[in-house]
């Protein structure tokens, strides 16, 4: 699904003057980007020979699309929405990079067939068979499509890029040029930061043996940037030489990171706080290759009721599932935007009131005026317009007082209840309150009975 598109209303109805005064990070954020457009464009505000403003989120499908995917995909679209406040008339777009071409070190806990995966370590993952029951040609694949049909779900406008059709059609071979060219200074750049037994062997290159097709980690002991090509040993111990260009290498995760946000040009990427020192040296790779990173925050990671970090391989804390059963994603989006650099905990005790949050601004938004309007989280999670339907003059937590009290888990007889307070709410005039029920009634049954 592509989205390289203009200004539109009801974006374009905020004054200029009320965007550029805005202080919400959405708009920071966005003001960043206009940074970096005017340091590469002799301060003019234009998006270079590509043509649009590049907003990039990355995943990897190593695993299935889980709340960090929601949070980044959520936040970098209201990152862009505010840059087309400051900045109208220039066409953005919204891309979801899957890094498919990454070998596959370990087997997760959560997919069938462990042992039959355990067999194909270190394939790249569009390699390793789907351990699936889906008609995917690979694991990836299989993840990949998880990924689209998760963003298709909640609605965003973006366009898919794969990795390994990225390696392989060619886009990245003169990047990965320059990267052969400029080997020993990139190497130099991210050796203080590895210990004494991964920097020996450090390379921004892995080949991929011919072979077994195994993305390997191993020594490149010769660099040929006249003829393109490095020289390693490969698992049999015989020493090959193999291009950088066309899917026979894969770069290394910070020199990846540099490679796709130089190949493609990226003006926008957050990125986890747990990535703030491979963000560092991934930027000064780009900058060495001779451009300018990405801008960007790096939002706090979340915690579980007892304040430690959400593991999922521990299981502890809220997943996404857990949240959008007991409640919309709607809230979910709200929660996203509430200060995204401050750790915060994230467990089910916090879903009844963060949804009557979210409840309360929405019900503002269409009365405020322009300037209230960009400091109302409703205006970045709905782009400006509150959906038909979408208002609600009950609270969730007025509903679950409902549901205990009725005792029941029948909507009709809740819709009874509901229209005592507001006579003219049925569940096709107020179908966010509709959902709002089926929420309650879950949350009820499992949480209060």
């Amino acid at each position: 699904m592509s989205n390289t598109h203009t200004h539109t209303d009801p974006l374009s109805s905020i004054p200029q003057e009320v965007a550029d005064a805005c202080k919400a990070w959405p708009f920071e954020q966005a003001k960043d980007v206009i940074k970096r457009l005017r340091a590469l464009n002799k301060g003019e505000i234009k998006p270079g020979k590509k043509g649009y403003v590049l907003f990039e989120t990355g995943y990897s499908p190593s695993g299935l699309p889980h709340i960090g995917t929601f949070g980044e995909v959520a936040r970098t679209t209201m990152v862009m929405r505010a840059f087309q406040c400051l900045a109208p008339g220039i066409p953005v777009k919204l891309v979801c990079f899957s890094d498919d071409m990454d070998g596959f070190r370990k087997v997760p806990g959560n997919v069938p067939n462990q042992d039959m995966l355990a067999q194909n370590l270190n394939l790249p993952l569009t390699q390793v068979p789907n351990p699936f029951d889906s008609d995917y040609e690979s694991f990836g694949h299989h993840n990949n499509a998880q990924l689209r049909a998760f963003l298709d779900r909640f609605g965003f406008e973006y366009e898919f890029f794969s990795g390994t059709e990225c390696y392989k059609s060619g886009k990245f071979n003169d990047t990965l040029r320059l990267i052969l060219e400029k080997h020993d200074e990139i190497k130099a750049a991210v050796l203080p930061i590895l210990g004494e037994e991964r920097a020996a062997p450090y390379s921004p290159f892995l080949p991929i043996s011919p072979k077994t097709g195994r993305v390997l980690q191993v020594p490149v002991l010769e660099t040929h940037p006249d003829k393109g090509t490095i020289v390693f040993e490969d698992e049999d111990g015989t020493k090959t030489e193999i291009p950088v260009t066309d899917g026979h290498v894969k770069a290394q995760w910070r020199a990846d990171l540099a490679l796709r946000w130089f190949a493609m040009d990226v003006d926008y990427e957050m990125a986890g706080k747990d990535l703030v020192t491979s963000t560092e040296i991934a930027a000064k790779i780009v900058q060495i290759l001779g451009s300018r990173g990405p801008a960007g925050f790096r939002y706090e990671l979340f915690l579980d009721e007892e304040g430690k970090k959400i593991s999922k391989s521990k299981g502890n804390g809220l997943t996404m599932e857990d949240w959008l059963t007991y409640a919309p994603h709607e809230s979910l989006a709200y929660y996203m935007f509430l200060r995204p650099t401050t750790a915060k905990k994230l467990f089910f005790d916090i879903i009844p009131k963060t949804v009557d949050e979210y409840i309360t601004f929405v019900n503002k938004l269409p009365e405020q005026d322009d300037k209230q309007k960009l400091e109302n989280p409703a205006w970045y999670i709905h782009n400006g317009i509150v959906p038909k339907g979408q208002h609600t003059p009950v609270s969730f937590a007025l509903l679950l007082n409902l549901v205990n009290a009725a005792n029941t888990e029948d909507p009709a007889v809740l819709w009874k209840f509901i229209q005592a307070y507001a006579p003219d709410a049925t569940p096709e005039t107020a179908p966010f309150l509709d959902r709002l029920v089926g929420y309650a009634i879950r949350y009820y049954k499992d949480f209060i009975l």
